[in-house]
């Protein structure tokens, strides 16, 4: 576990291990400076870029290649070339000058817009179902409209956002080196904007202070107020009047009631009416859609979903005629820690409370240098209309995980179904039932669409490398790090983070503080070990931010190890495995098995990409990166060979969810094609690196299907998950495996495992009850289970 860190560093003095372990936080490492030469010392890749299937006109404009090469700024540096004034106490000012020069658009007349529009006029009127026409008194009707709508929104207080904008600006500069924004991504947006669309910015959700930064990052760049779409769960009475003072939204309690209920109806119709007069005075418009931090549930909100499902309603409906859909993401160095709590939700944050965590982060940063960095991403705009055009082309049939996987594992059948997986972890709230079943799907598959942009677009930290080498490397930490930058930079992902090599690890280190450990073992040699014990699971939590970029690898690594596991040990050397031949086919059958086992909110597949296409891209990855090399047969063409190739009968553009430049599009050619692994140096250890990015979900889902025959059914989910969590926790103790002792990851298994077939659930009185299915209750069955997922785990 421990990883070595070389430098020359001076002889200390004597001291208790304490001081010894404080002098080498506190000193300079004094190791050879050496810089980060990403992509090669040429270039850095500029991500962001909207899928061309899905929204091809989009992909071709508000894009220069231009833009590429602006560089970045930092968006919480203000000085006095930002103010329209000079002189030394400009200088001494410049912040306070800048907050007043913001312009913020007056909107005193929303309210009177929202009340004259088409919905909340037919209520009004009685000409819906809820309306004054059933039995209501107008003037009451209005006066629930105006009730609602002052839980909805209240106009933004100029004076109050730049007041707030100036304090933020000092709170961040407090808590940040630096908040950085490409100029060229700042550009597409800006460039967006002025065509005259409304903008809606869907975004990830890393902590609560996305909600802030965001808005403050657009009002600095002149893209006025952002009205940012709050859970109301989420903050208190208090804290929600100041934030709608400052130009947020919450959704009313109301809207999720059921179809038929008058009050729902109401709520949804004024709901709508917002969204149509924010979207039609061009004002932008901020959705996460992504749980709240520390919640303990499905990956897509769905929350998020049913804004998104208003704004995709007005548009369909043609009160604006577009609107740009720009992916955002925030990654951080340090995310503030959240508490998961498995029992309950966490409280609301209350304003005081919220006060009291500001100063307490000042307190602990004052005169420290510990401060992290941030890192906001704007990927390409794309039209609304476009998508949706295109979008419907791409739905196919689908198949639940138990259809698809059950009797594969128990060993009924062997062949994979040629169809998708169905996988929807998110309920459908009010305002998303609302809508027509084919709109219900738009949302929940753009809304996906979305989210793998925004986490394709976000820049790796170098906390989250850091955490990987010490988790799953144990070499020298220098060139491992550089060398890891590189292989991130390669495959078309961005760093958040440049300059030289001794700075960003002494950066990192001090940052990991709390779960790393130096020790000085020699002249010149330092030792960083990971503590044992939860810390374990913190570093594994961050090293999960450089999974979406080794993704691909990572199952097509496990898929081999799978297949390498039926035909000898596991603990066979290298050279042996490499003599072994791999049907291409059967690589296949390999990773579709892997990829239905795992879930959608990890994957996050586009739904333009279909199961065979991504196939076909994680067999080019391994072959690209080099653990994979084409073995030719006698007599057969070689594999590079494309020239004197025949066209098949079947279209060489046949449906597959995308194109290609392999010629291995023709899944009937492919079972005269054959691999073996390369006996590069390198290989190995590269090998088993990619195996354990996975492992610990995998290990996770192995232990939840030992656990099968201990747990105490019938169970709640909560109550389940509540057994599971403390299991994992126990054998973590044993096995020193904490990086599995997450409650996340238990309540992934709990509901893999129930759209498998393996537990199943019960309505009753004290809510939805959770059973062992007969099918399962066979220690047998449950053990092919487990020896089903433990062949893609590498030990």
């Amino acid at each position: 576990m421990a990883t070595m860190l070389e430098g020359r560093c001076q002889t200390q003095p004597r001291s208790s291990p304490s001081d010894r372990e404080t002098s080498l936080w506190s000193s300079s490492f004094g190791m050879k400076l050496a810089s980060v030469t990403p992509f090669l010392g040429k270039y850095r890749p500029f991500v962001g870029r909207c899928c061309q299937t899905c929204t091809p006109k989009s992909w071709e404009s508000l894009f220069h290649r231009s833009i590429t090469d602006l560089g970045f700024c930092n968006v919480i540096l203000v000085k006095e070339e930002n103010t329209r004034f000079r002189g030394w106490l400009v200088r001494r000012l410049c912040s306070f000058l800048w907050s007043l020069e913001q312009h913020i658009p007056p909107c005193r007349d929303a309210p009177q817009k929202i009340m004259e529009s088409t919905g909340v006029q037919n209520l009004l009127s009685g000409r819906v179902p809820g309306g004054a026409g059933e039995g209501q008194v107008p003037d009451l009707v209005k006066k629930e409209v105006q009730r609602i709508l002052g839980h909805i929104q209240a106009p933004p207080c100029p004076f109050l956002v730049r007041l707030f904008s100036w304090a933020l600006l000092r709170f961040l500069n407090c808590l940040f080196l630096n908040v950085q924004l490409h100029k060229g991504q700042m550009k597409m947006v800006q460039k967006a904007a002025q065509a005259g669309l409304p903008l809606v910015l869907l975004s990830t959700h890393k902590t609560l202070l996305d909600g802030i930064l965001l808005p403050f990052v657009l009002l600095s760049q002149g893209l006025g107020v952002l009205h940012v779409a709050w859970d109301s769960r989420a903050c208190s009475p208090a804290l929600r009047a100041l934030l709608r003072k400052l130009g947020g939204l919450f959704l009313p309690p109301e809207a999720n009631l059921s179809l038929d209920s008058s009050e729902g109806l109401l709520a949804r119709a004024v709901v709508q009416a917002v969204i149509e007069q924010l979207l039609v005075s061009g004002q932008p418009l901020l959705i996460f859609l992504e749980e709240p931090p520390g919640a303990l549930g499905p990956r897509l909100s769905a929350l998020g979903q049913a804004w998104v499902g208003f704004v995709v309603q007005t548009v369909q409906m043609g009160i604006v005629p577009d609107a740009l859909l720009v992916p955002v993401a925030v990654t951080y160095d340090l995310v503030l820690d959240a508490p998961c709590d498995i029992d309950h939700a966490s409280a609301p944050l209350g304003l005081w409370t919220g006060a009291l965590a500001v100063l307490r982060s000042l307190w602990s940063r004052w005169g420290c240098s510990r401060r992290i960095c941030s890192r906001v991403h704007l990927a390409q705009p794309f039209s609304l209309q476009e998508y949706i055009a295109s979008a419907r082309s791409c739905w196919g049939s689908r198949q639940t995980l138990e259809q698809l996987l059950q009797p594969i594992v128990l060993g009924q059948c062997t062949a994979v179904p040629d169809t998708e997986k169905e996988q929807e972890w998110t309920p459908i709230t009010g305002p998303l039932l609302a809508l027509k079943e084919e709109d219900q799907l738009l949302v929940r598959r753009l809304s996906c669409h979305v989210l793998s942009a925004s986490v394709g677009s976000s820049a790796v930290m170098s906390t989250a490398i850091m955490a990987t080498l010490l988790l799953f490397k144990h070499q020298k930490l220098l060139g491992e790090f550089s060398w890891l930058t590189e292989e991130i930079l390669l495959r078309g992902f961005d760093v958040g983070f440049s300059g030289q090599l001794r700075s960003l690890l002494q950066h990192s280190l001090s940052l990991l503080r709390a779960h790393v450990a130096l020790l000085r073992i020699r002249q010149g040699d330092l030792l960083v070990m990971p503590r044992p014990g939860p810390g374990l699971t913190h570093l594994a939590q961050l090293s999960a931010e450089l999974l979406p970029v080794f993704l691909s690898e990572a199952v097509g690594a496990c898929a081999v190890r799978a297949l390498l596991a039926g035909r000898m040990p596991p603990q066979g050397p290298w050279e042996l495995q490499g003599i072994l031949l791999l049907s291409q086919n059967e690589l296949y059958r390999q990773i579709l098995l892997l990829m239905h086992l795992l879930p959608q909110d990890l994957l996050l597949l586009k739904p333009c990409q279909s199961s065979y296409c991504y196939c076909q891209e994680v067999l080019d990855r391994l072959i690209q990166c080099g653990l994979l090399v084409a073995e030719e047969t006698p007599g057969s063409w070689p594999a590079c060979d494309t020239g004197r190739q025949r066209l098949s009968r079947k279209l060489l553009w046949k449906l597959s969810g995308d194109f290609t430049d392999s010629d291995s599009d023709d899944f009937e050619e492919a079972e005269g094609r054959y691999f073996r692994l390369s006996q590069q140096s390198h290989c190995p250890d590269f090998f088993l690196f990619l195996c354990r990015l996975l492992s610990p979900l995998l290990k996770a889902f192995a232990q939840a299907a030992t656990f099968l025959r201990q747990g105490q059914l019938p169970d709640t989910e909560s109550g389940y998950t509540e057994q599971l969590f403390q299991f994992l926790q126990a054998t973590a103790q044993e096995e020193g495996s904490f990086e599995c002792a997450d409650p996340k990851l238990a309540i992934s298994a709990i509901w893999t495992f129930r759209d498998l077939g393996v537990l199943q659930q019960t309505p009753s009185p004290a809510g939805p009850r959770l059973h062992l299915s007969p099918t399962f209750a066979s220690w047998d069955n449950q053990e092919k289970l487990e020896q089903f997922i433990r062949q893609f785990i590498c030990s």
